[in-house]
């Protein structure tokens, strides 16, 4: 659990074509097994959208809110979002390739069991997301706020955290050997000291531990 430089994090950025058609996704309607390729979605609201197995592919979405929105099952590859609302969408059990999201409102989304593959979170609030039992390779988040989010027994490698606040996340089950939480802010953490075996901290970080697994430090 000693301090050290993490080597840069290398992601594939989504693949998009230069030409995108727009579309209305609340006039074309979003069903079961829907499908939506090399389109551009802007300033809409889709509300009260219940629909699995959807896929999303070469698309960006611009200024979208999804009010009350279950897309459980989703497939999404090659995806930008930017300063969208996600709030508490249901993506479980969804794969996430190449995805992008830049300024977004994403509290409690539901990514519990989704696989997630090349996706950047970049300067968004992601306050009570879950990830629980996620299976999660090349992720980056970027000044994003994780706070009280849930990463319970979830498959983590080749993830960074930087500048984040993830105070009272959860991630009890989930070895964090490799990953570097020396770039972010909390006070507490759900962990047990097994997770913890080969986690990159910082010495003032080391300190917090002690205190956090009520360890006495003798001088």
């Amino acid at each position: 659990m000693s301090h050290a430089e993490a080597p840069p994090l290398k992601i594939i950025k989504p693949k998009l074509p230069r030409q995108l058609e727009p579309i209305r996704l609340s006039d074309a309607g979003i069903d079961d097994e829907a499908s939506f390729q090399q389109f551009s979605c802007k300033d809409e609201t889709l509300s009260d959208i219940t629909a699995h197995k959807v896929l999303f592919d070469r698309m960006t979405f611009d200024s979208v809110a999804f009010e009350r929105a279950s897309l459980r099952h989703a497939e999404l590859t090659d995806i930008v979002f930017r300063q969208c609302d996600l709030s508490n969408v249901d993506f479980s059990e969804a794969i996430l390739h190449r995805v992008e999201f830049h300024h977004c409102k994403l509290i409690g989304i539901d990514l519990a069991a989704a696989t997630i593959r090349n996706v950047r979170f970049e300067q968004c609030a992601g306050d009570y997301a879950t990830f629980r039992f996620a299976n999660m390779k090349g992720v980056s988040f970027q000044s994003t706020t994780l706070i009280q989010s849930d990463f319970y027994h979830s498959e983590i490698s080749k993830v960074e955290f930087a500048e984040c606040q993830i105070d009272k996340t959860q991630f009890s089950g989930t070895k964090l050997a490799g990953i570097d939480l020396s770039r972010t802010d909390f006070h507490n953490l759900g962990v047990t000291l097994e997770d913890l075996q080969g986690c990159i901290i910082s010495p003032a970080q080391a300190i917090l531990f002690t205190r956090i697994f009520g360890l006495v430090v003798k001088e």
